[in-house]
């Protein structure tokens, strides 16, 4: 197969997730024998902060604007399917340009679904807009659940399907390094997700002088109050976050607001943290105990009392249990399987109505 994809940012992963969850996921779709090439929009804030340049999986370009965009026109239109993802810059645009350069298989891949819809009922259509979701032939939502049904019944997608991040099992597993942090957190800042940090980190850290915390990830206020057993990492590379989550003895998932209310959204650093055997504690939704089991794959905290439990407890087992789940359904490799199905079942769908009409 041949797959264009046009995605945020596949060159650098600094203050999005979106750069893993490409990397690990055509990594392995390409293993399976596609080609695949990468449109990024060429943005300064990527520009200056790109740390993969030369990816050995995929071919990497990049266009500056929609009319540069016409130069891949006819490998766009050629390829076997071509998927668009959220926050592409121009997105409703690009959306409407590419969809008439093709007739295949054109799908939407959603690494933000809770948010995206959010932004939908407040008319936000900063990548995509309510009237081009019926022109993609699939939507890969990063959220399963009863978002799907959602996405077909309400906004009209012929085909919705979940394709929850993963992680590359090769770049994501225990490293021997000793235990540096009792409790770590990675991830950008974001205000609907700050309250969870103050509540399940900050709080546990003030309570507890004696431990050690670190928070990683760009883009914090300057005005937090840090206690000073908390310490800062301005930016973790992924090539280093295996090793960060083997320093920490337990590390926190803290959720978005808007995936909260969805449920079944889980971020790619779950499966990143369990890949490398590190225990999880994590706020609560719906469908997290669809992916690992509480108390026996993960912890799952309300509020301070409930992390420094856990900090009092032996987690390594949990660990274990959970890198087991991860290992078995969550690694790219699966993910880029159920891609390859996906993508099959939209083509055969959308060819259907002429074989039909051919009989």
């Amino acid at each position: 197969m041949k797959l264009v994809v046009l995605g945020l940012s596949l060159s650098s992963s600094w203050g999005n997730g979106h750069a893993t969850t490409y990397r690990a996921l055509l990594r392995a779709f390409a293993a399976r024998g596609h080609e695949v090439l990468f449109l990024e929009r060429d943005v300064p804030w990527y520009a200056s902060q790109r740390d993969l340049t030369d990816p050995d999986f995929c071919r990497l370009d990049y266009y500056a604007d929609l009319d540069e965009l016409a130069r891949w026109r006819s490998e766009i239109a050629a390829a076997d399917a071509v998927i668009i993802g959220s926050y592409v810059p121009d997105g409703v645009a690009v959306a409407r340009l590419v969809r008439g350069w093709r007739e295949g298989t054109l799908a939407f891949y959603d690494i933000d679904t809770p948010v995206t819809l959010a932004k939908l009922e407040r008319g936000d259509e900063e990548y995509l807009s309510a009237a081009v979701i019926p022109l993609y032939d699939l939507y890969l939502s990063f959220t399963g659940g009863p978002t799907l049904d959602r996405l077909e019944r309400q906004f009209g997608s012929p085909m919705a399907r979940a394709l929850y991040c993963s992680v590359d099992a090769d770049a994501y597993a225990p490293v021997s390094v000793p235990k540096h942090w009792d409790l770590s957190y990675l991830g950008t800042y974001s205000p609907d997700r700050q309250p969870t940090l103050e509540r399940l980190l900050i709080e546990p850290a003030r309570a507890r002088p004696d431990l050690r915390f670190v928070v990683a990830g760009p883009q914090y206020p300057e005005d937090i109050d840090w206690p000073a057993n908390v310490e800062r990492i301005e930016h973790c590379p992924p090539a280093d976050h295996a090793g960060f989550y083997s320093a920490s003895r337990l590390t926190l998932n803290v959720t978005r607001a808007d995936m909260i209310e969805a449920g079944w959204s889980p971020s790619v650093r779950l499966f990143e943290a369990a890949a490398c055997g590190t225990p999880i504690v994590s706020d609560r939704w719906e469908g997290i105990d669809d992916l690992f089991a509480p108390d026996r794959e993960i912890v799952l905290a309300d509020d301070a009392v409930d992390v420094l439990a856990a900090l009092d407890r032996d987690l390594v087992s949990v660990g274990e249990a959970a890198r087991r789940i991860v290992l078995s359904v969550h690694t790219a490799a699966h993910r880029a399987a159920e891609l390859e199905r996906h993508l099959g079942d939209a083509a055969k769908a959308k060819n259907k109505p002429e074989q039909e009409e051919r009989v």
